[in-house]
C-alpha cells in the first residue's frame, strides 16, 4: 500500500506541472551558501557497480539477492519519485549504463519528469561514461571511447544540461595521471576519489591537503585539474547511514519518547567540525549514500530533510553549521569562487595500499587471459569502426551492431572488469557479452569489405583463437584462401603475417600477382599438447606484409615434388649441439646469444649496444592467512603478498630448439611441464619478441602461486625505473619511495609494483631496456638492472576485499592456460621517453586485423573509397576513425612524439576524401565543441599570485572550424607532443 501511495504522488506532482521549464541547470542551480559558516554540501548518491558479484542484469533487476542484496532499476525509480517531491533534493547518477537501461523502460510521462529533473540541476550526472572505469589496467583509448559513448548519450537525451562536468571516480583502487588528464582534455572542472595509500591519506588530512590541483600531463600545458579526496570513503558519516541496507538509527522527532533530534545533531556537528580541519576551505562535500543504496529512497530523503532541519535550527543558538542538498559540481563551484591557493601533485596514486600488508597490486595482473581479450576487442572495435566508415554503413542495423561493441567495450573498462576482480561467473558474463558483441561487429566489417574489394561474396571471417595458432578457416587447407589485411593506423605499415597451416609447400602472391616470400614455422609442441585444441594446423606461415589501409594476399598450395620425402620441411631445425657453450641467433638488426648450458639468454646487441640479458621465470608464493586481521592478510584478487623468498624456475636446463628461417629465426624454451616459450626475431624488425605459455599452474602442494618473468642486466638504473599511464606518458618511478610521503615498506616487494599497460623500462646513462607488452600487466624493478613482469595468477584463498572467492581460474577442469607477447628493445639511454617505442607500441596494439576469404585469385581493393592520410607527418597517428551519426565523422590524430616537436599537416585532402561540408574542434570525448570549453582553473601553492577573481581555461589553441568554400590555410592542424585533437567532420 505504501508503494502504491508513492506512485500516486508521483503522478500527481508531474500532473500539475507537466511542461519541462527553462534550462536552470548549472551554477545558477546551486543552492544558497552562508558567509562564515561550514557550509555542509550533502550529496546523495549510489555507487552501482557495472558487475562484481552479480551480472550487469542481476545487478539491474535485483536478481540473485542471496549473493548481494541490490537492485538498480529500484533504485532510480524510487529517487526519481522523491526528487519530485521536494525541488531542494538532488541526486547524482554516474554509471550512464545503468540509467540508459532504465530510462528506456520508462513510460513518456515518466521520461519527461526526468527530463525535468535534469533541466532544474535537480538530478544531475557525474563522471557519465559508460561505467566508472579502473585507472590501472585500462587502455586510454578505451577510456575516451566509453566516456565519448556516455557523454554522447546524455547529449543527445537531455542537452547541455546532461553533460558532467566533474570527475566521480570514487571506487578504482588507485588513480592513474593519464585520467586526470582526459578529464581536463574533456573540459572537466575536477575530479573527486576516495582511495589513496592509508599513509598518504593521514598525511593529507594532518596538512590540510585533501585537495590538490594535479598537473596531469608534463607536455600539455592547461592540463591542471582540481582534483579532491573524500574524507570518509565515499560513504556516510558514521552512525548517518538511513539506507534500508543499513542498522543506524532514523531521526525520531515529535512526542515521541525515543526522540533523539539533540543527540544526532550534536553528534553530526561534531562530525562536521572534526571533518572540516582537514579542509582548507569553509565549504566540506559529505557524501550521503554507498553500494547499491537509495532502493527505497523514501527513507533515505526523509532523514536527510530532517538532518538538515534540525541541524540548520541550532543556528539559531549560534551553531556554524549550514546543511544543505547539493552536488559535486555545485561544491566545486563554491571553491572556486573562494580565490585561494592549493596544494600541487605531480605523479599519480599507485600502488594503493589500504594498511600495512594490503598494497593493491595484484590486480594488476588478475585473470591474465581476460585482460588480453579486452584488448583484442578494443583491436577490433577500432578496425570494425574504420571499415564502417570507409563503406558508409550507416543502416539501422550496422549502426546497432557497432553501438552493441562500444556498450560491451564501455562495460569490460569498469573497475571490477578489466581489473579481473570480479566472481567467476560474472567474469564468464564479461566475456559472453564482449563475444557477442564481437561477433555481431563482424557482420559490419564482412559486408564493408565486400564492398570495398571487388570480393563481393567473400567470407571475410575473423579468427579469434589465433593466440593458440588455430584458425578454422584454414583447419582442412589454407589452398586458395585469401587474408585480407585491415591496417588501423594511419600511415602504411610492414608487419609479419603468420597464418595457422599444415606442413605443405605455399606460394603466397599479392594483389598484383608477385609472390612474397614465405616459410612454415612449426607450432611449439607445449602449444600443440593443449587440450581441447583442434591440431589439424601445426605449422604457421609466415609472410611480410606492407599495407596501406586494406590488402589482399592469396595462399595457394604447391605440389610436392616427388623427389622430396613427404615429410618435408620448408624451415630448418638447428638441434643445439652438447659441446656448444653458445647459441648465436642473428640477423641484420638484433643478435642473441643463449648459453646452452642452461638454456637461457645470456646476451642482447642491437642498436649498436650490447647487453648481458638473462631472462627467468620464477614464482611468488601466495600467502595464506585467516585474514582476521591485516597482518594475515592473504593475496587475493586485488592484493599481491608474496610469501617467503622467491623461487626460480628454471634452475635446471631449459631445453632449446632453434628454428633458423629465412626471415625469422625462432628459439623454443621448455622451462618445465607448465611453462615454455618462444624467442623470435624477425629479418629487418628491431625488436625481440618472446611468447609465453603458462599454466595450468600447480596447486598439489595447496598454495596459490604469482609467475613473473624477469630480465635482468647489468644497466646501473639507480632505484629508478619508468612505466606507462593508461599506454600513454610515461612516469619515473622511485624503489621504496613516493611523491607526497614515506610509505610503509613492510611488503617490500608488493609495494614496488606498478600498473603496466604499455611498457616498462630502465636505464643508466648509456643504456635502455624497454619492455612492451600485450596486455596490463604488474611490473616492477626490485634490483638495478632488473624487471620483472607478473604473468599469470592462481591462488587458494581470498584476500577479503569482498568478492568472497579465491582466484583460481580454471579450464577443461584444469588450471587456467595463458599465452602472451612480451617485446624488448636494447637501445641507448635517452632523456626524454623514446618517441619511437611509443610508435611501436601503437602498432603493436592496432596491429593488421586478419580475414579470411576462399578464392581462386587475389581482389583487388576498391582504392577510391580510401580517403587520404599522406598529409599526417610520420609522429602523427589515427587514434579514432569513426560514424559519429548517419551523416558525421569522429576524427582524433595524436602526435606521438615526445621529444619536443611540433608538428603541423593539413586536414583538407582527407577532408574533401570524405566529401565533407562542414569541420569543427571537440574536447577529446567528442561532445562539446571546442570554443565552448570554459573549465575552472585554481592556483597552486607557492605561485606567488592569489588571483583577485576567478579564472578559467580555455581551448590551449584556436579550435578549427571550417567549411568546403574555404581556403586550404584553414585547415592546418598544429600538434604539440603528446597532443591529442577531435574533430566531427559533417558530410555533405
Amino acid at each position: 500500500m505504501e508503494y502504491f501511495s508513492g506512485v500516486l504522488v508521483f503522478i500527481t506532482l508531474f500532473l500539475l506541472n507537466p511542461v519541462v521549464s527553462e534550462a536552470t541547470c548549472g551554477f545558477k542551480a546551486c543552492p544558497n551558501t552562508k558567509l562564515n559558516m561550514i557550509n555542509v554540501h550533502l550529496v546523495p548518491h549510489s555507487h552501482d557497480d557495472v558487475g562484481w558479484l552479480k551480472t550487469v542484469d542481476q545487478y539491474y533487476y535485483g536478481s540473485q539477492n542471496s549473493i548481494q542484496h541490490a537492485g538498480v532499476q529500484y533504485i532510480l525509480d524510487t529517487v526519481v519519485e522523491e526528487l519530485l517531491k521536494d525541488s531542494k533534493r538532488r541526486f547524482i547518477q554516474v554509471e550512464t549504463f545503468f540509467f540508459s537501461k532504465w530510462y528506456s523502460e520508462q513510460t513518456e510521462a515518466v521520461q519527461r519528469a526526468v527530463q525535468k529533473l535534469v533541466s532544474e540541476g535537480r538530478l544531475e550526472f557525474a563522471g557519465g561514461a559508460w561505467s566508472m572505469n579502473d585507472e590501472a589496467t585500462v587502455h586510454y583509448q578505451s577510456v575516451i571511447d566509453q566516456f565519448k559513448l556516455g557523454l554522447k548519450y546524455l547529449k543527445d537525451t537531455f542537452g547541455d544540461c546532461g553533460r558532467p562536468t566533474v570527475g566521480w571516480q570514487i571506487d578504482p583502487f588507485g588513480h592513474s595521471r593519464e585520467m586526470a588528464s582526459i578529464f581536463a582534455q574533456m573540459g572537466y572542472n575536477g575530479q573527486f576519489f576516495a582511495r589513496m595509500d592509508y599513509l598518504d591519506k593521514l598525511q593529507r588530512l594532518i596538512d590540510q591537503e585533501m585537495e590538490m590541483i594535479w598537473q596531469s600531463s608534463e607536455y600539455l600545458k592547461n592540463s591542471n585539474i582540481f582534483t579532491g579526496m573524500l574524507y570518509n570513503h565515499y560513504s556516510a558519516p558514521p552512525g548517518f547511514c538511513f539506507d534500508i541496507n543499513c542498522q543506524d538509527a532514523p531521526i525520531i522527532d515529535g512526542e515521541s519518547y525515543d526522540n533523539n533530534v539533540d543527540k544526532r545533531v550534536s553528534d553530526f556537528i561534531d562530525y562536521v567540525k572534526t571533518m572540516a580541519e582537514s579542509y582548507r576551505s569553509t565549504h566540506i562535500m559529505v557524501p550521503m549514500g554507498d553500494d547499491f543504496q537509495y532502493e527505497d529512497a523514501g527513507v533515505n530523503f526523509k532523514n536527510m530533510d530532517k538532518l538538515i532541519k534540525y541541524v540548520n535550527d541550532r543556528q539559531l543558538a549560534g551553531s556554524q553549521v549550514n546543511v544543505f542538498y547539493s552536488t559535486p559540481s555545485c561544491y566545486l563551484y563554491e571553491l572556486h569562487q573562494l580565490h585561494q591557493t592549493w596544494p600541487n601533485k605531480t605523479e599519480d596514486f599507485f600502488p594503493y595500499s589500504s594498511d600495512s600488508h594490503s598494497y593493491w597490486t595484484g590486480y594488476f595482473t588478475s585473470r591474465p587471459t581476460q585482460k588480453r581479450f579486452h584488448r583484442d576487442g578494443n583491436h577490433f572495435f577500432q578496425t570494425v569502426k574504420q571499415l564502417s566508415v570507409l563503406a558508409n554503413l550507416t543502416d539501422t542495423q550496422h549502426l546497432e551492431n557497432l553501438e552493441s561493441l562500444s556498450q560491451a567495450m564501455g562495460i569490460m573498462q569498469h573497475h571490477d572488469a578489466v581489473t579481473g576482480t570480479e566472481k567467476q561467473a560474472v567474469a564468464r558474463d564479461y566475456d559472453r557479452m564482449l563475444f557477442k558483441a564481437i561477433v555481431g561487429a563482424e557482420n559490419n566489417a564482412r559486408d564493408a569489405l565486400r564492398s570495398l574489394t571487388n570480393l563481393t561474396s567473400g567470407e571475410f571471417e575473423s579468427c579469434l583463437e589465433l593466440n593458440i595458432s588455430v584458425c578454422a578457416f584454414t583447419q582442412n587447407t589454407a589452398n586458395n584462401v585469401v587474408v585480407t589485411l585491415v591496417n588501423p593506423l594511419a600511415h602504411s605499415s610492414t608487419q609479419y603475417v603468420r597464418v595457422p597451416v599444415k606442413n605443405e609447400k605455399y606460394i603466397v602472391t599479392d594483389e598484383k600477382g608477385r609472390e612474397i616470400p614465405s616459410e612454415v614455422i612449426p607450432v611449439p609442441w607445449e602449444v600443440l599438447a593443449l587440450e581441447h585444441r583442434s591440431n589439424g594446423t601445426q605449422h604457421e606461415l609466415v609472410f611480410k606484409a606492407s599495407v596501406e589501409k586494406i590488402a589482399n594476399f592469396l595462399i595457394r598450395v604447391l605440389p610436392t615434388p616427388k623427389n622430396i620425402e613427404e615429410n618435408h620441411r620448408d624451415f630448418l631445425e638447428e638441434k643445439v649441439q652438447n659441446g656448444d657453450d653458445e647459441l648465436i641467433v642473428e640477423n641484420s638488426l638484433v643478435k642473441l646469444s643463449f648459453d646452452t648450458t642452461t638454456g637461457g639468454l645470456k646476451t642482447i646487441e642491437m642498436n649498436g649496444i650490447a647487453e648481458t640479458i638473462q631472462q627467468s621465470f620464477e614464482i611468488y608464493k601466495g600467502f595464506r592467512g585467516n585474514n582476521d586481521e591485516a597482518k594475515n592478510r592473504s593475496s587475493g584478487a586485488y592484493v599481491f603478498r608474496p610469501d617467503g623468498d622467491i623461487e626460480v624456475l628454471n634452475n635446471n636446463k631449459v631445453e632449446l630448439t632453434f628454428y633458423n628461417g629465412t626471415r625469422v629465426k625462432e628459439v623454443h624454451q621448455h622451462v618445465n611441464e607448465w611453462i615454455s616459450q618462444v624467442i623470435r626475431i624477425y629479418d629487418e624488425v628491431n625488436h625481440v619478441e618472446f611468447e609465453w605459455l603458462v599454466g595450468p599452474i600447480p596447486v598439489d602442494d595447496e598454495v596459490g602461486k604469482e609467475i613473473i618473468t624477469r630480465f635482468s642486466s647489468n644497466i646501473a638504473s639507480k632505484g629508478k625505473f619508468y612505466t606507462d599511464s593508461n599506454g600513454r606518458e610515461m612516469l619515473e618511478r622511485k624503489r621504496n619511495q613516493r611523491e607526497n610521503f614515506d610509505p610503509n615498506m613492510s611488503e617490500g616487494i608488493s609495494g614496488n609494483y606498478y600498473p603496466v599497460t604499455g611498457q616498462i623500462s630502465l636505464q643508466d646513462d648509456v643504456k635502455r631496456i624497454t619492455l612492451l607488452n600485450d596486455r596490463a600487466q604488474g611490473g616492477a624493478s626490485l634490483k638495478d638492472g632488473e624487471l620483472e613482469l607478473m604473468l599469470h595468477r592462481r591462488l587458494l584463498s581470498d584476500d577479503a576485499f569482498g568478492v568472497g572467492e579465491a582466484l583460481n581460474e580454471t579450464q577443461y577442469g584444469t588450471g587456467l592456460i595463458a599465452r602472451g607477447k612480451i617485446y624488448l628493445i636494447l637501445d641507448a639511454a635517452s632523456e626524454k621517453p623514446n618517441h619511437a617505442e611509443r610508435l611501436l607500441q601503437h602498432e603493436l596494439d592496432q596491429h593488421f586485423w586478419r580475414f579470411f576469404s576462399k578464392s581462386n585469385s587475389v581482389p583487388s581493393v576498391n582504392k577510391h573509397m580510401i580517403p587520404d592520410f599522406t598529409a599526417f607527418p610520420k609522429s602523427v597517428e589515427l587514434l579514432s576513425f569513426e560514424q559519429y551519426s548517419n551523416d558525421q565523422i569522429l576524427i582524433r590524430v595524436e602526435n606521438l612524439n615526445t621529444e619536443g616537436n611540433v608538428v603541423s599537416f593539413n586536414m583538407q585532402p582527407l577532408f574533401e576524401s570524405l566529401n565533407g561540408d562542414r569541420i569543427w574542434e571537440t574536447t577529446l570525448d567528442g561532445n562539446m565543441q571546442l570554443s565552448d570549453m570554459k573549465r575552472f582553473k585554481f592556483s597552486q601553492d607557492g605561485s606567488g599570485v592569489i588571483p583577485s577573481s576567478v579564472e578559467y581555461y580555455y581551448a590551449p589553441h584556436n579550435p578549427m572550424s571550417s567549411d568546403s568554400t574555404m581556403s586550404a590555410h584553414e585547415f592546418v592542424v598544429t600538434l604539440i607532443p603528446m597532443q591529442i585533437r577531435t574533430f566531427i567532420i559533417q558530410r555533405k
